[in-house]
């Protein structure tokens, strides 16, 4: 049940009846903001009434007489300087409550159904996932499970950086630096790999004639080299296993088969090359293959200029986020393509998107955007990182959640088996992390802090943990089967009834809102305001103990639907509930 959509098609109905559609867009319904103003608020009144000319008060009391909520609202009210405030009828509200009971996903209308990619994670090969690809992989996966929830075709799409000059410095530097077929007969660490490349970078930086040699292997592996591709694989095998444990570990929703690396397009780009050449849009400058940009100005003031072949023949990033935007529109027959990617790479992105836009790659109804990250920060409000300085493992960070949360629940209840500690240590430390990640606006960059994150107070995974599983233990208690409360509908009586009721009814506008505009931090205030809600519930309104059996059912029908809502927004965050903490 959408209310807000179901309000607009009431109001646009009124709205006809005493005007035109064209004033349609202006009309915008939300939720109040104050228990005063009701529970939903009409805007636009006051910028329709200028266009016609007339006094808002006047026209507000005229639209009310043509909207009809006789069984939806028990009172209407015009708020100046020209607002509609709804107070929504609990007997209303009831009747929505028992629907949604009985219907299967919770009552919420399928969305018509989108291909739309997702594009997340994205770390290097060669070098261990870090703090940094948190964000991009924990916010990616909860959208892609929002869009799919609500019935879209989502492709999720991890574009591992597994291609490129980096390649080239590496096995560069350990054909130099090791025993032939190091690589491929024996098992490394990704760790080994790691130090492996910055020691072949900062020999690339000083050395000419390693830099010569390492683009020359970038060379040969872009035309096909056999032996070099066999150690490249070897690589990149390394660092997706173990990539891939740290999504299982995550509970993140990424597998090998959604891996689509910059190299899976190295075959499309020669033809790319050729058909922005043969377009007009590409030309040749000093040897290079360039397309320039009105748009952009480098510092000349003269058009900017984006490479997409080198003069030896390499392709560079540019040119696979071309091939990369074509296939998804051409071959994936995206509607909708979400980047989570670095802030930092707006402007490269918006390039790549302007060419493939005038090459006629991309499809008049297709959207394209960049969810852009903010940072994860450190105390000192620098990027978060060890007290040596180096950049924070993702292993490490999640060792440690793992520690501080067995050591929080052994103070809580020392006698737990050790395998209940570690198995809810490990849920509560996972879900701690993602939903600091994800309560936060993804845009902004926001400080780390381990004592927060793993409270059983305020806007925390705990809190809203603990929340379902005080309700799980409610039911334990009262040992009703779920037969016996279908066949007693939910009565309202008591104010903390009807905010809990209404709240549950706000879970699809909450969640279309969120896979509109790709921001979970909206889900999680949402699960943190019912857990609030329902705690006041459950401290004003006796369930087990209610005063007849008609108010226990509905109460305990109440308390179900809120537990059914909390575990599904959890899991569309990839956050797991437990039944005991």
């Amino acid at each position: 049940m959408n209310i807000q959509k179901f309000l607009l098609k009431k109001i646009h109905r009124a709205l006809l009846a005493i005007t035109n559609e064209s004033f349609f867009h202006l009309i915008q319904v939300q939720q109040s903001t104050k228990r005063k103003f009701g529970n939903y608020q009409i805007n636009g009144l006051i910028a329709i009434s200028k266009k016609l000319n007339i006094p808002v008060e006047e026209f507000a009391k005229k639209f009310i007489k043509f909207i009809n909520l006789n069984d939806v609202a028990h009172t209407i009210k015009i708020e100046k300087p020209g607002f509609i405030n709804i107070f929504l009828n609990p007997t209303w509200i009831s009747n929505q409550i028992n629907n949604i009971f009985s219907a299967s996903h919770l009552g919420i209308t399928p969305a018509t159904p989108k291909t739309i990619v997702v594009d997340y994670s994205g770390p290097n090969v060669a070098k261990e996932m870090h703090v940094g690809h948190l964000r991009s992989t924990v916010i990616g996966d909860s959208i892609a499970r929002v869009l799919s929830f609500l019935g879209h075709n989502v492709i999720r799409v991890n574009h591992i950086g597994d291609w490129g000059t980096q390649f080239g410095m590496l096995i560069a530097y350990i054909e130099k630096n090791t025993q032939t077929g190091f690589l491929l007969n024996k098992t490394i660490q990704l760790s080994t790999l790691e130090h492996f490349y910055r020691e072949a970078k900062k020999k690339y930086d000083i050395d000419p004639d390693f830099a010569k040699l390492a683009r020359s292997y970038v060379l040969k592996l872009q035309k096909g080299d056999r032996h070099y591709r066999q150690i490249w694989k070897h690589l990149v095998d390394i660092s997706i296993l173990n990539n891939q444990n740290i999504y299982v570990r995550l509970n993140i929703n990424l597998k090998k088969s959604n891996i689509i690396g910059e190299s899976f397009y190295n075959d499309m780009l020669p033809d790319i090359v050729s058909d922005l050449k043969n377009k007009g849009l590409a030309v040749t400058s000093n040897g290079a293959t360039v397309v320039f940009l009105e748009n952009y100005h480098n510092k000349h003031g003269t058009p900017f200029g984006v490479i997409i072949q080198k003069k030896d023949g390499a392709y560079l990033y540019s040119t696979t986020d071309i091939a990369c935007i074509k296939y998804r529109c051409k071959v994936l027959h995206a509607d909708r393509i979400i980047y989570y990617i670095d802030s930092r790479q707006k402007q490269h992105l918006i390039q790549a998107w302007e060419i493939a836009n005038k090459a006629g790659y991309i499809g008049k109804s297709v959207l394209l955007e960049h969810h852009m990250c903010g940072m994860l920060l450190g105390k000192d409000s620098k990027p978060f990182k060890t007290r040596a300085g180096n950049t924070l493992k993702l292993k490490t960070l999640l060792d440690e959640a793992l520690e501080r949360a067995r050591c929080l629940i052994l103070s809580k209840n020392p006698n737990l088996k050790y395998t209940e500690i570690n198995k809810l240590a490990h849920i509560i430390s996972i879900g701690a992390i993602k939903y600091s990640e994800l309560s936060k606006n993804r845009i902004t960059d926001y400080i780390f802090d381990w004592n927060n994150m793993l409270n059983f107070e305020g806007n925390t995974a705990p809190y809203v943990q603990y929340a379902c599983t005080r309700i799980f233990a409610i039911f334990k208690r009262s040992k009703q089967p779920n037969f016996q409360l279908k066949k007693n509908n939910i009565q309202l009586e008591t104010e903390e009834e009807i905010l809990l009721a209404i709240c549950l009814l706000q879970f699809e506008e909450m969640i279309v809102t969120v896979s509109n505009q790709g921001a979970p931090h909206i889900l999680c205030s949402y699960l943190y305001k019912l857990s609030v809600l329902f705690s006041s519930f459950y401290e004003n309104c006796p369930i087990i103990k209610a005063h007849n059996a008609h108010i226990k059912y509905s109460r305990l029908k109440l308390a179900l639907i809120t537990v059914r809502i909390l575990k599904t927004g959890l899991n569309l965050l990839g956050i797991k509930t437990v039944r005991h903490m």
